[in-house]
């Protein structure tokens, strides 16, 4: 055998590799050299900075959209196209001094119908070692078609069942989400238990977000179906609601809120992890005095009593350092912005809008919201 062919061997064990570590493995790699890592390093950052200079934002997030599913199907032309290299270059070279060995060429075409399972038969294999390797070969491509029909459902079914609860939060939390404004929507009358029974929801979707993203990171590229929601988002809006009421009062969500934000943070972490994200201090204070004492106001206008003293605010302080470097890290990858504690004006809802018009002279009371969120 020519060293050719152990060329093209070793193409395709790090092709098959690959794509075992990618599809078939439900865990992180902790490899740092990845054919797969290094295809998305190469892709996102051209992709992202094409993106900055994109000013309407709806156009940026579409353009941003069409990235984790264009991604996924480039990968798998990537694989299939390097497999067909690696078994023509094993047919040139397996027979190094054979007058009548086809050309480099020939052997292209030799493997391309034999991956994807042509049998044109035009060209057939002439030596022992040929047709074991042509055998394996359209076993093989038939293998690898397999594997990307049945990978695709699996990715869809890990996005869909992300932006489910995503797509609930924005009746709950405001479009985008806000710490503030899911705290608000949750007084009065039971508001306090319902409160309670989201934390226990969105402790279980951080759990479900940490497995089907570790075990399939290209997941994370895929958008939300609105430019003003987006998965980091959500979790921003839980990790800070439940780190106010740890840090500033005793309620019956207390023990839940902590709960939740430990699976929360433990998301956060893990995630920015797989994309070798470190974490990084925000550059902008995320809740200055001023807005502290905003969020105080409206959190107080809203029925909730929360401590104000010196221990209390460096408790919080100490809480959004668990999370905010981690979360500064992941939104600069993803190129997902981050909602703030309170917004600065009222922003109508998702579901109030539609692709034509407003729906006008229609506004839901204060106190309709925390009602209309126990049913």
């Amino acid at each position: 055998m020519q060293p050719i062919a152990y060329l093209g061997l070793a193409i395709i064990l790090l092709v098959l590799l690959e794509a075992f570590e990618t599809v078939v493995l439900p865990r992180r790699v902790t490899r740092w050299f990845r054919l797969t890592r290094l295809y998305y390093v190469c892709t996102w950052q051209p992709w992202k900075w094409i993106a900055r200079q994109i000013k309407g934002t709806r156009q940026r997030e579409t353009f941003l959209s069409f990235y984790g599913p264009l991604s996924l199907l480039v990968l798998f032309a990537l694989w299939g196209a390097s497999l067909l290299v690696g078994f023509a270059l094993l047919y040139y070279g397996n027979e190094a001094h054979d007058p009548t060995r086809p050309s480099l060429a020939m052997c292209f075409y030799l493997s391309g119908t034999t991956l994807f399972t042509l049998g044109i038969g035009d060209v057939t294999p002439h030596t022992p070692i040929e047709r074991v390797l042509t055998v394996f070969e359209s076993g093989l491509g038939l293998g690898f078609l397999a594997l990307v029909i049945s990978y695709l459902p699996v990715i869809y079914s890990a996005f869909s069942r992300r932006e489910v609860s995503i797509v609930l939060l924005d009746a709950r939390a405001g479009s985008p989400p806000t710490a503030a404004e899911l705290l608000r929507r949750h007084n009065g009358p039971h508001g306090m238990e319902a409160l309670r029974q989201l934390f226990v929801d969105w402790e279980r979707w951080s759990a479900e977000l940490l497995e089907s993203h570790i075990s399939y990171p290209v997941v994370s590229y895929f958008r939300s179906q609105h430019s003003n929601e987006s998965w980091i988002a959500a979790l921003t809006t839980i990790l800070d609601a439940t780190a106010l009421l740890i840090a500033t009062g005793d309620n019956a969500c207390s023990r839940q809120a902590r709960l939740t934000f430990a699976m929360c943070r433990h998301t956060l972490v893990d995630l920015s992890q797989v994309f070798y994200a470190r974490p990084v201090s925000p550059e902008k204070d995320r809740l200055p005095e001023a807005e502290y004492a905003r969020l105080r106001a409206a959190m107080k206008e809203a029925g909730y009593e929360l401590r104000h003293d010196d221990e209390t605010n460096k408790k919080l302080k100490q809480l959004r350092d668990l999370y905010e470097p981690f979360l500064e890290a992941l939104s600069r990858h993803l190129f997902t912005p981050v909602p703030p504690w309170i917004v600065d004006q009222v922003v109508m809802d998702n579901w109030k809008t539609s692709a034509w018009s407003r729906i006008s002279g229609f506004s839901v009371p204060r106190a309709a919201d925390a009602a209309s969120d126990d049913h």
